[in-house]
């Protein structure tokens, strides 16, 4: 029994360990080489009702970015909510050089979707010599198996899209989409698609690596 115990603790740990999001695919423009921004502008396109993982997406993506040494600021605290609408592209471009920006990194929720699925009961197997040699041991352990009942749980997937558009040439430079399943917080969620993303882009030479300043005393 102890046994038991002790493989359920560590795979547990296992599970927590794992990363809830992976890349599915990427893009890379031709000819582009890796190339240091000076300020880049993090915008979430995303469900007003999921406004709150949009801040925390844009928030952990901006610290992602800082941490490899880049400026780079989130248009929830920039600009707002609703930074663009109603603007013209001309207006738009404008107001971005305005504010210095000569980058812009999307994250997009494309998909959301949601699946109900039955998890029966008492699905651990126990070894052979902890209940077979006696009939009891065997009966009530098969017992609470068979008639412990199930129950349903509903796992949630998100489908993501970023792209990261140069401001000096207005075009896409690179694209990455990505899964997250049934991820535990949106907290965890933004925390693991940042460091996916930056990674990404540094990993196919899309940004440079960089210094992050120093910090004053």
């Amino acid at each position: 029994m102890k046994a038991i115990k002790y493989f359920s603790i560590i795979a547990m740990l296992l599970l927590l360990s794992c990363s809830t999001s992976r890349i599915t695919s990427t893009w890379k423009a031709e000819n582009v080489q890796a190339k240091k921004y000076n300020k880049i502008l993090v915008l979430g396109l995303i469900r007003e009702s999921d406004r709150s993982i949009r801040e925390k997406m844009e928030q952990h993506l901006l610290g992602d970015l800082k941490e490899h040494g880049y400026n780079a600021i989130c248009a929830c605290e920039e600009f707002g909510p609703k930074t663009f609408e109603n603007m013209a592209e001309k207006e738009a471009i404008a107001k971005l050089g305005n504010s210095g920006i000569d980058a812009v990194l999307t994250i997009v929720l494309l998909d959301k979707t949601k699946e109900r699925y039955y998890v029966p009961g008492r699905i651990y197997y126990s070894p052979y010599y902890n209940y077979h040699n006696r009939f009891w041991g065997y009966y009530t352990t098969m017992y609470d198996r068979i008639y412990s009942p199930g129950y349903y749980e509903v796992s949630t997937k998100y489908f993501w899209e970023s792209n990261l558009y140069d401001m000096d040439s207005k075009q896409l430079v690179y694209s990455v989409q990505t899964q997250s399943f049934d991820p535990s917080s949106s907290e965890i969620l933004a925390h693991e698609y940042g460091k996916l993303i930056v990674n990404s882009m540094v990993k196919n030479k899309v940004l440079t690596t960089q210094t992050p300043p120093l910090k004053a005393f």
